[in-house]
């Protein structure tokens, strides 16, 4: 008589791990115009706002991303009066720096730092916005090398008309932004996990080339302000916007119906609150792709069944008046049909059940392994 139960050994045992990946496309009319904003969630707070595929009302829109920006106490912008909602700007920066830059040996959170060598200093983006990304679309982490974002950066915004759509007037540059150099160059120094430099498509990878940071297991992109001016010197050099990069006269306006309101005086000015840049910013992304990456861990039972085991069911209804119900003489063989297998903890509580497709036949003259793969 077959036992019930059958202890797995670590040669029964094995455990894998598979990487997915997803293309995830996002065109700027998802960010502006499709939806007339109905997809824009706005919050009473000011500090950022989300944007849906659908409108947000709506039973099966899904989160995509929030946007918001905010600047560093040791930006130059921190000294300007008047600065609307500057202590939001300030804490969102403070707060942003401290997830992923963390600490220095002071105690003091690190800023953004454009080359990712922090222990050399250099040059520190204080005047950034971020995107974060809804783990919906990141998943586990950003696929390093696959992350691609584009602005128009030039040309001037229209208003809202009646149809709510937001344009820009021909002639506008586009900047191309992406992780070129991650595939074989990232940073392990964020208390978040892996970092990525974030480049121009028309500029070779350097220390001074980066416009912001990628962080792919936190799914948020950090971009400098010097995208739209370059004032401020702390984003790549002048000479570096040389190379098809829209200089400052290029990038002078952004919001919509404001057509002359450049970063820095929307940052500075009466009007330039987190929502109103964050719509502004949002209106000029013309797209974003990546793939993102799923790790999908399994552990493998090989439930081996020899020849002399489970021939014989503990079902009540196996058996009619002592006798097997299969077996029509004596010396027939016991015979049973497996149809799940169970796995049970070593204290023989049932953790998981797996069927089988079709019962499968089990007599003294077969043996049978079965193959239980558990997902996590």
């Amino acid at each position: 008589m077959a036992t019930t139960f059958k202890t797995l050994t670590a040669n029964d045992i094995v455990n894998t791990r598979t990487i997915l990946h997803e293309a995830i496309p996002l065109t700027g009319t998802i960010s502006s115009g499709t939806y007339t904003d109905l997809n824009i969630k706005k919050y009473s707070h000011g500090m950022f706002e989300s944007v849906y595929d659908y409108p947000y009302l709506s039973s099966s829109a899904n989160h995509i991303y929030d946007i918001t920006l905010g600047f560093s106490t040791g930006s130059t912008l921190s000294a300007s009066t008047p600065v609307p909602q500057q202590a939001k700007k300030t804490n969102i920066y403070t707060q942003m720096a401290q997830v992923l830059m963390g600490y220095n040996s002071l105690g003091e959170v690190q800023e953004f730092d454009q080359d990712g060598d922090l222990a050399s200093g250099g040059t520190k983006l204080r005047e950034v916005f971020f995107i974060n990304f809804a783990r919906l679309l990141g998943k586990d982490e950003l696929k390093k090398g696959s992350f691609q974002i584009s602005f128009i950066t030039g040309g001037l915004p229209s208003a809202f008309g009646s149809s709510g759509v937001y344009t820009i007037t021909p002639g506008g540059n586009i900047l191309t932004l992406g992780d070129y150099a991650a595939t074989s160059s990232y940073y392990v120094n964020s208390p978040a996990g892996e970092y990525g430099i974030l480049y121009s498509a028309s500029a070779t990878p350097n220390a001074r080339s980066g416009w912001g940071l990628l962080f792919y297991q936190a799914g948020i992109a950090v971009i400098t302000g010097s995208v739209w001016t370059n004032a401020h010197g702390n984003g790549p050099t002048n000479g570096l916007l040389a190379t098809g990069v829209p200089n400052n006269t290029l990038a002078t306006a952004m919001g919509a119906g404001v057509h002359s309101a450049s970063w820095t005086t929307l940052l500075t000015g009466s009007g330039g609150t987190v929502e109103f840049i964050s719509d502004s910013i949002r209106n000029r992304i013309q797209n974003i792709s990546f793939n993102n990456t799923v790790e999908l861990n399994s552990t493998i039972y090989f439930c081996r069944a020899n020849h002399n085991e489970f021939n014989y069911s503990a079902n009540p209804t196996y058996l009619s008046s002592s006798q097997i119900r299969v077996k029509s003489t004596t010396s027939d063989n016991p015979v049973t049909y497996i149809t799940t297998v169970g796995l049970y903890s070593s204290d023989n509580e049932l953790l998981a059940v797996a069927k089988l497709s079709e019962p499968l036949k089990k007599d003294p003259n077969t043996e049978l392994t079965l193959r239980v793969r558990l997902d996590y």
